[in-house]
Parts: structure tokens; C-alpha cells; sequence
């Protein structure tokens, strides 16, 4: 009986901390851009990253953006060098030179993406 209470108490106490960790959810990125610009105009892009949580053992472990298919920008974070905040935000500055399909995805440390974020730049003579 005596084990049986330690397992319960044991498995009470792990629970309790890392319940962050059983309700937190994949890594989501969205993207803010003008849906029209100028071309050769410089195109400020932003992408606001969120995941419920920030510790050592979880967190974002990678951002990064593709504009038409090509890796423009990636940020890796690590248990040692998480980003700031559980909500937080990078830019890319780009010339326009052609309409830009641009996808922005985050990636949890333990359960993956929410999926990419799209939006379409058109750029106007």
C-alpha cells in the first residue's frame, strides 16, 4: 500500500509541474504586410510568433519565413537561448521586385507546428 501511495503522490507531483507542458499547444506564426507595393519600394514584413510556453524543457524552437519558395529569414532558439517571450516578433525587410507568396511557420520543441501562415504582396510597376 505503501507504494502505491508514493506512485500517486510521485506521479501527483510531476503532474503539477509540467501541466504546462500537457495543455501547451504548437508553435503558430502570423504574418503582417501591405497586400500591395511599389516595385523596387522596400517591403517591411512581420511576423508575430506565439506558443504557450517558455521554459528549458519547451519551447519555439525555430521561425522562419519563405518568400516564393526560398528560405528568406530562420531564427533557432534552444533550451539556452529561448526567445524573449511567448508571444514575440521578427521583421524582414525585402526589395519588391516581383509578387511575393510569403509563408511564415513556427515550430514547437515537442509538439511541431500549428502550420504555416500565407499572404500574397503584389507588387505594382
Amino acid at each position: 500500500m505503501r507504494k502505491l501511495a508514493l506512485a500517486v503522490v510521485s506521479f501527483s507531483l510531476f503532474f503539477s509541474l509540467h501541466s504546462g507542458l500537457a495543455f501547451a499547444g504548437k508553435a503558430a506564426a502570423s504574418i503582417e504586410a501591405p497586400r500591395a507595393v511599389q516595385k523596387g519600394s522596400e517591403v517591411t514584413i512581420k511576423i508575430t510568433a506565439t506558443h504557450n510556453a517558455n521554459s528549458a524543457l519547451h519551447y519555439t524552437q525555430w521561425l522562419k519565413v519563405m518568400v516564393n519558395q526560398k528560405e528568406v529569414s530562420r531564427w533557432e532558439f534552444s533550451s539556452g537561448k529561448r526567445p524573449e517571450g511567448e508571444v514575440f516578433a521578427r521583421e524582414v525587410k525585402l526589395m519588391a521586385v516581383e509578387n511575393m507568396d510569403v509563408v511564415a511557420e513556427a515550430s514547437c520543441n515537442i509538439h511541431g507546428s500549428a502550420g504555416p501562415a500565407t499572404t500574397k504582396i503584389s507588387v505594382r510597376d
